[in-house]
C-alpha cells in the first residue's frame, strides 16, 4: 500500500508526549538521547515532564515536536519500513527530511532550536496575531486579508475551508471580522508570533545563514515541500535549503500537498509526532482513506502487527 509519512508541526505539544515511545522502544529512547546530546540539556525530560510554560516557548516547542516524531520514525525504519513519499507541516518538513535521509537527526534538532528562537524574537511580543478560518473560499479569504490594511496574509492553506491567516494584530483583527460577517467560522490561536509572514522575513535570513552550513544528502524517498506543493524525487541541496527559507514567510501549502499525494496514488497516511492534526486535514480531502496516528497506542500495536 502506498503511505505517506506526514510529521508533525508546531502547536500539536503536550507533556507528557513521546514518553510511551521511549520506555517502550530501544530505536525511539536512542533518538531522545541523540538529541539531548545535540542540544546539551535534557529536552526529553522537558517532553514527559514539563512544565508546560516552558515545554510552549517556540523555541523548545520546535525542537521537542521534531524530536517526537522522528522516535517514532525510528521505530517504523528499525522494522524496515519504507515509506512513498514524506512530508511535514511546516516545522515536521525538518522531520520529513530527517525520514529522508537528507538531513541528520542532530542537525535538525540544532537548526529547529534557532529556528524557533529566530522566529520568537523577529517581532516584538503582542505584535502579531494568527487565526484560523473555516467554511470560506480561498478568494474570500485572500480578499478580506488585502482590505485588512497593514500586514495581514494567509498563512496556511490545511484544508478545503480551512485557511490559517496570519500578520500584524490590529490588520488581522480586521480581517477577522470582516470574515465573520462573510459567514465564516473565526477562532484566533494562541501563538508567540505571526508565523508564515513577510513579518519574519529577520527569522528567515539567520536560518539561511544556518542551513548553508549544514549538510544534505541526497533523499532516500520523495518528499514534499510546503511551499510549492512539489513532489521532489532528485535531491537539489541548495532548492531544499532555499524552500525552508521561503517556508519563513511564505504560506504552507498543505492541503495542495495533501492532494498532490493523492494524485500520486498514496492510499495510507501515517502521523508521526503527537496528536493527530495532519489527519484531521487529510479527512478533508478524503475521508474514508486509511490513516493512523503513531502517537496512539492502538494505531501504533497494528501498524507493528502489520509489519511483522
Amino acid at each position: 500500500m502506498k503511505t505517506a509519512l506526514l510529521f508533525a508541526g508546531q502547536a500539536t505539544q503536550y507533556v507528557g508526549m513521546g514518553r510511551a515511545l521511549y520506555d517502550r522502544f530501544p530505536e525511539a529512547r536512542a533518538v531522545f538521547e541523540r538529541v539531548d546530546e545535540a542540544l546539551g540539556e535534557r529536552l526529553s525530560a522537558l517532553c514527559f515532564e514539563g512544565p508546560e510554560a516552558r515545554l510552549n516557548l517556540t523555541a523548545n516547542t520546535q525542537p521537542a515536536v521534531l524530536t517526537v516524531a522522528c522516535a517514532a520514525w525510528a521505530v517504523l525504519d528499525a522494522r524496515g519500513f519504507t515509506p512513498t513519499v514524506v512530508a511535514g507541516h511546516s516545522l515536521g518538513e525538518f522531520g520529513a527530511l530527517v525520514a529522508a535521509e537528507a538531513l541528520a537527526l542532530e542537525d535538525a534538532a540544532r537548526l529547529t532550536r534557532r529556528r524557533g528562537a529566530y522566529m520568537q524574537a523577529a517581532t516584538p511580543e503582542g505584535l502579531g496575531a494568527m487565526a484560523a478560518i473555516q467554511r470560506l473560499e480561498d478568494e474570500v479569504v485572500e480578499a478580506a486579508c488585502r482590505a485588512a490594511g497593514g500586514v495581514c496574509v494567509p498563512a496556511a492553506f490545511n484544508a478545503p475551508g480551512l485557511i490559517v491567516i496570519s500578520g500584524e494584530a490590529p490588520a488581522v483583527a480586521r480581517a477577522m471580522a470582516a470574515l465573520e460577517a462573510a459567514g465564516g467560522i473565526v477562532t484566533p490561536l494562541s501563538v508567540s508570533a505571526p508565523f508564515h509572514t513577510p513579518l519574519l522575513a529577520p527569522a528567515a535570513d539567520q536560518l539561511a545563514a544556518d542551513l548553508a552550513q549544514v549538510p544534505l544528502a541526497p533523499l532516500r524517498c520523495p518528499y514534499v515541500d510546503n511551499v510549492d506543493a512539489t513532489w521532489i524525487e532528485i535531491s537539489d541541496a541548495e532548492a531544499i535549503r532555499a524552500r525552508l527559507v521561503r517556508q519563513v514567510v511564505e504560506p504552507v501549502r498543505w492541503r495542495q500537498s495533501l492532494a498532490l499525494m493523492l494524485a500520486h496514488g498514496v492510499e495510507r497516511f501515517l502521523h508521526l509526532g503527537p496528536g493527530r492534526s495532519n489527519l484531521t486535514h487529510v479527512k478533508r480531502l478524503r475521508r474514508k482513506a486509511p490513516m493512523a496516528s503513531l502517537d496512539d497506542a492502538r494505531d501504533l500495536d497494528a501498524l507493528l502487527e502489520e509489519l511483522k
